[in-house]
């Protein structure tokens, strides 16, 4: 007799060999260069129940360049494994044709040429028109937004997310998961919880006072659809008094919280569960740790790392689905669900290429009337680049190298430190640098841009602290995004060694000199997490920097040395 696990691999490989994912179908064509909405949205429909997820939108809500990382590292069991191939090999492992759509939605190479040609991606009033045609298709679909939705802009810093709010009501989504939230405050998370409408899952956010589960977050909320009783579970990011100003909600605790998701999925099956998913925002390796550990899940909607996976991913009898960022993709996941059983899927990640999908034109208008108090702003232009910025990767993206140079000379720095964080769009080489671009990639509630002293030896352990969050090889202990950026210093990282070993041969690069441990250097940097960091705004040490110049020159940083990759 077959297993489930059997049978669910099997499904896997027929889907690999015959499209039933659908992403065989657009690859082929992407590679004709022949795509048109009604390609992009064809789906076989399978079973009786359809997920459509969403994740890490960073308040993009108007189409944008946003390209895929060149280095993606895995560490332990997860070395070269998805998430953790990129280029050529990510092609190679999905069958897509080298300056295909595919190529261009999904990896890095000839991001600028191919730019070019296929043009911006996502907008939340294409993902409308692609969530409405699969409704129109599946009429009780379930819609379910992995959290980061209301952060990264303009907009949504001066509206205090209520532009995205405003946005997603239209959508209108059947549940959300959190993280980058939290930092509009408590206050402000709890009123715009009250707007929404839907329920805010975190089966792992709790009452840090009382130690028991928070009463304004439901662990799972049901649905009923086509027959079967569905339990979709919420993971909040786990790691949030680490990654992010724990002061600014300090009424709650996180964590990933294992046994007592297991808890709730036990909880769930007894109360007759025929489906379990978590919408989750923990991270691809977490999540794929946690389906190993937790069981009973049969989908995980993967959030956090930003990553694109055109197949879903088998850990177990759990499939795990990730659907990258900024607006680029959307997924839709058709199950056959019987006897408490999932027996089988479908599933296509549904690329959002802005010039071939039509905008809806009830969002678009929303979203105009929105911006229109800040359009003069937000269409300044501020100066241009001579190369492609970007940011995505684990080490130093020409963005964050812009905003290095812009804390070592506006603030008289020796050395520049620009959080890891995965968000922000690209701008391709001679585009105008507007102040919109510029809070795309630096709009946050705790921006002040401090400047302080740092000794070589803090700044070391400083070094190492970031890189273990990122290179641990337990999954459970990676609590950060991607590796600190740095201007003014130069490093090596051998990514093999354990926490304190990690990092070598710290140069100030100024003079050459080697970092002398007991000796005080000059540190600008931003986003810390402590309560009262004095400065000015990260966007105006950046924009007056760029005005400064007007041109800014992009330029191979080749400070960090990494091996053991």
């Amino acid at each position: 007799m077959i297993s489930r696990r059997d049978f669910l691999q099997a499904a896997m490989a027929t889907s690999a060999l015959y499209g039933a994912s659908g992403f065989g179908n657009w690859a082929r064509l992407s590679a004709q260069q022949a795509l048109s909405q009604d390609q992009l949205l064809q789906f076989d429909t399978f079973g009786n129940v359809s997920l459509i997820h969403m994740t890490d939108i960073h308040a993009q809500l108007k189409p944008i360049y946003f390209r895929e990382p060149s280095i993606n590292l895995g560490v332990g069991e997860n070395k070269g494994a998805v998430p953790h191939i990129t280029g050529a090999d990510f092609r190679k492992a999905y069958g897509i044709e080298d300056g295909s759509a595919s190529a261009y939605a999904l990896t890095h190479n000839d991001f600028t040429a191919l730019a070019q040609t296929y043009g911006r991606m996502g907008g939340l009033d294409r993902i409308a028109t692609v969530i409405k045609a699969i409704r129109a298709d599946r009429p009780d679909a379930i819609l379910l937004d992995g959290g980061d939705t209301w952060h990264g802009s303009y907009g949504c810093y001066h509206t205090q997310g209520q532009d995205v709010v405003n946005a997603m009501s239209l959508l209108k989504p059947d549940a959300m998961t959190f993280h980058w939230e939290f930092t509009l405050g408590t206050d402000r998370v709890l009123e715009l919880i009250g707007e929404m409408g839907f329920p805010a899952l975190g089966q792992n956010i709790f009452d840090k006072e009382w130690d028991e589960p928070a009463e304004d977050f439901e662990p799972y909320t049901w649905f009923e659809r086509g027959g079967a009783k569905i339990a979709v579970l919420g993971q909040a990011f786990p790691y949030m008094p680490i990654a992010n100003p724990g002061w600014m909600f300090s009424e709650y605790s996180f964590g990933i919280r294992e046994e007592r998701c297991q808890e709730m999925v036990d909880e769930a099956r007894a109360a007759g569960a025929d489906l379990v998913v978590l919408l989750s925002h923990n991270g691809f390796d977490v999540d794929k740790k946690m389906a190993a550990q937790v069981q009973g899940i049969d989908v995980i909607l993967s959030g956090h790392t930003h990553d694109a996976l055109p197949e879903p991913v088998l850990v177990g009898e759990t499939i795990i689905v990730a659907t990258g960022s900024n607006g680029k993709f959307v997924s839709r996941v058709d199950l056959d669900v019987q006897d408490g059983r999932m027996m089988g899927f479908r599933h296509k990640l549904i690329p959002i290429f802005s010039d071939v999908i039509e905008p809806d034109a009830e969002m678009a208008a929303q979203i105009d009337a929105d911006r229109a108090p800040y359009a003069e702003a937000l269409a300044e232009e501020i100066g241009t680049a001579d190369g492609l910025l970007y940011r995505r990767g684990n080490f130093n993206g020409t963005w964050d190298d812009l905003i290095c140079d812009a804390l070592l000379q506006e603030r008289e720095a020796d050395i520049a430190l620009s959080p890891g964080v995965r968000w922000g769009p690209s701008i391709l080489p001679g585009q105008p640098i507007t102040r919109e671009d510029i809070w795309n990639v630096t709009s946050m509630s705790y921006p002040n841009a401090y400047r302080t002293e740092f000794t070589g030896e803090f700044l070391a352990v400083v070094l190492e602290d970031v890189a273990d969050n990122l290179f641990h090889p337990d999954p459970y202990f990676q609590q950060g995004g991607d590796m600190v950026r740095t201007g003014g210093i130069g490093f090596q990282i051998d990514i093999t060694k354990p926490q304190g070993s990690r990092i070598t041969d710290l140069t100030l690069l100024k003079n050459g000199e080697k970092i002398d441990p007991a000796k005080s250097y000059v540190v600008a940097g931003w986003a810390s997490v402590n309560e009262g960091t004095e400065g000015p705004p990260i966007w105006d040490v950046v924009e007056n920097y760029i005005r400064r110049k007007g041109t800014v020159e992009v330029t191979p940083n080749t400070s960090v040395k990494v091996v053991g990759a």
